[in-house]
């Protein structure tokens, strides 16, 4: 459905300003009738990893089976945003039991990590020392994770699962565009042996290929012994001394932290947008409550009236992220570890106060943290740490209406730049704040022993009035993936877009005390529009790998980002 919006998307609709010409999105590189499914979906960053979650899905496999084959097969073809070397977190809609259920894979700190751990002489270090370090390097929980979805929810064998995966890193497959692009862009490949021999490749080739035989022997080990023989073993034994081994900074990781990794599952964050619910990550993600609390300031202003891609419209979107990231960076942290004011944060009165300090004309001088109930009072705004933007997001709907919006990742594109058994290990401890304190008070996301740090990833399942699932979504891209998942629902939800052209949309997003816009679109050339408000802006790449699934009245209808190389295909 090709709304008559699109003709004038992201045209200035307010004010007796000129009408420019029509501006048109990013193109979908698949035809609608391909995205459209009766019975169940995958939508993914890779068409292996998509035909991998199908197979399984035909054998009838419950979504969490096809969420497996998915993730190892993405653990090859997008091995520099995700793999078994990192974490994530799953958001499940359970259609028999009518449940949101949440599980946190999220990377924890070793049990010798300390507030300092990314400090020099009192001082933060710079991100770019960090991120190569071993001291970066977290527990690794993603496998620990699908572990234990698997084993309540899959109808499939553990072994079978990975057979996909294990075959293309063996017989190889020809390396993905995108995938190619990041390796001969990105210089630390020339400083790190590990990253170098895996993803290099020569200027010019014609048609390189991927193949990975170590993460076959890995993947094999993990199907004939199970998920534990990552934990304790020879690959346990591996991981600990290479992440040891780099120079400087080593890790101080333990086969016994290893040993003693636990996946948890927490109650996922659900709150009101409009007539839907819209249901994402807990803490210690900030992606659930961050996309919340946007909305939920969002709530008080007709955004449909105002038009798909007005300047009056995103203004107020970044005015929210903005007040959402002051309260972000002040509360949020690993609810273990810290006391996390969720209820209040959520409150639907706390949100109208903030959503008041929000001018349709003018941009707030300050962002400034508020005082939610259950919290004491808000003080001046935390500087944000240095966050890099990897990930990947997968979203799956099965034949029984069972849903996954799964994202993972391992922090940084290629993350610590070591290897170890053909995978990346992740850099997610650069996700901690490196001071432990602002002024007197101690921050909630400073590093401990065995706390998980604070992310941005954001799963997302929206429900209509009725409580049927309306869509899932998420996306790649560090902290501005909230960010990416707002405009995306805004898209979908007010402007009623279909889920590729509401993914297609040029990219806005609030960062580094700026208004991003998406580099190559038509909203680049729009600066002007913004600084009028009092914003700073900066054109910049947006790759949001956005893969999301939407209801319609025969079935399911997918969209994959254009931006990367996913596709979205079902039955």
């Amino acid at each position: 459905m090709m709304r008559a919006a699109v003709l004038i998307l992201l045209v200035g609709t307010t004010g007796c300003q000129r009408v420019p010409p029509p501006l048109e999105p990013p193109t979908a590189r698949q035809p609608a009738a391909e995205r459209e499914a009766v019975r169940h979906m995958v939508s993914a960053a890779h068409p292996l990893a998509v035909e991998a979650g199908l197979q399984a899905l035909r054998q009838g496999g419950h979504a969490v089976d096809a969420a497996v084959a998915v993730q190892f097969v993405l653990g090859l073809v997008e091995a520099p945003e995700t793999g078994i070397g990192g974490g994530g977190f799953l958001l499940l809609h359970d259609a028999a039991r009518g449940e949101v259920r949440f599980l946190d894979g999220r990377e924890t700190a070793p049990g010798a990590a300390g507030p300092e751990r990314f400090t020099l002489l009192g001082l933060p270090i710079p991100a770019w020392l960090a991120i190569p370090s071993g001291r970066a390097v977290g527990v690794p929980g993603l496998v620990a994770m699908l572990a234990m979805a698997h084993a309540e929810h899959g109808r499939l064998p553990w072994a079978e699962l990975l057979q996909p995966a294990i075959r293309l890193a063996e017989e190889g497959v020809p390396m993905p565009g995108r995938l190619q692009a990041q390796s001969r862009g990105d210089f630390s490949l020339r400083l790190f042996a590990d990253t170098r021999a895996a993803f290099a490749t020569p200027a010019g080739a014609a048609a390189p290929e991927l193949s990975n035989p170590d993460y076959a022997a890995t993947l094999r080990a993990l199907a004939e012994r199970g998920p534990g023989a990552f934990y304790e073993g020879e690959i346990a034994v591996a991981l600990v001394e290479r992440a040891r081994q780099r120079r400087p900074m080593g890790s101080d990781m333990t086969l016994a932290d290893l040993a003693g990794y636990a996946a948890l599952e927490r109650p996922p964050v659900c709150g009101p947008y409009r007539q839907w619910t819209v249901c994402g990550a807990p803490p210690p993600s900030s992606g659930g409550i961050a996309v919340l609390q946007i909305l939920g300031m969002l709530e008080r202003f007709d955004l449909a009236a105002l038009g798909p891609g007005s300047a009056e419209a995103m203004h107020l979107v970044v005015e929210a992220h903005r007040l959402a990231f002051a309260d972000r960076e002040h509360y949020l942290g690993d609810p273990d570890f810290v006391a996390v004011p969720v209820a209040g944060l959520l409150d639907p009165d706390y949100l109208r106060r903030r959503s008041i300090l929000i001018r349709p004309d003018r941009a707030l001088d300050r962002a400034l943290p508020g005082a939610p109930q259950g919290a004491p009072a808000g003080g001046p705004p935390v500087r944000p740490s240095a966050s890099p933007g990897g990930t990947s997001h997968f979203t799956i709907v099965d034949g029984a209406g069972n849903v996954v919006a799964l994202t993972s990742s391992i922090e940084a594109p290629f993350g610590s730049r070591m290897t170890s058994g053909g995978f990346l290990l992740n850099n997610q401890l650069t996700d901690f704040s490196f001071r432990s304190r602002e002024g007197d008070r101690a921050l909630p996301n400073a590093v401990a022993p065995g706390k998980r740090p604070r992310s941005s990833m954001s799963p997302v399942i929206v429900f209509d009035a009725e409580g049927r699932v309306r869509l899932a979504v998420g996306a790649r891209g560090g902290p501005r993936i909230i960010g990416y998942v707002v405009k995306t629902l805004v898209a979908a939800l007010d402007w009623e877009f279909e889920i590729q052209e509401a993914i297609n949309l040029p990219n806005f997003t609030y960062a580094g005390g700026r208004v991003e816009l998406e580099r190559n679109t038509p909203l680049a050339a729009r600066g002007a529009e913004f600084a009028a408000r009092g914003h700073k802006i900066r054109v910049t790449e947006l790759a949001s790998g956005l893969h999301g699934i939407e209801r319609t009245a025969t079935g399911w209808r997918g969209g994959a980002d254009p931006r990367l190389d996913g596709v979205a295909r079902g039955d």
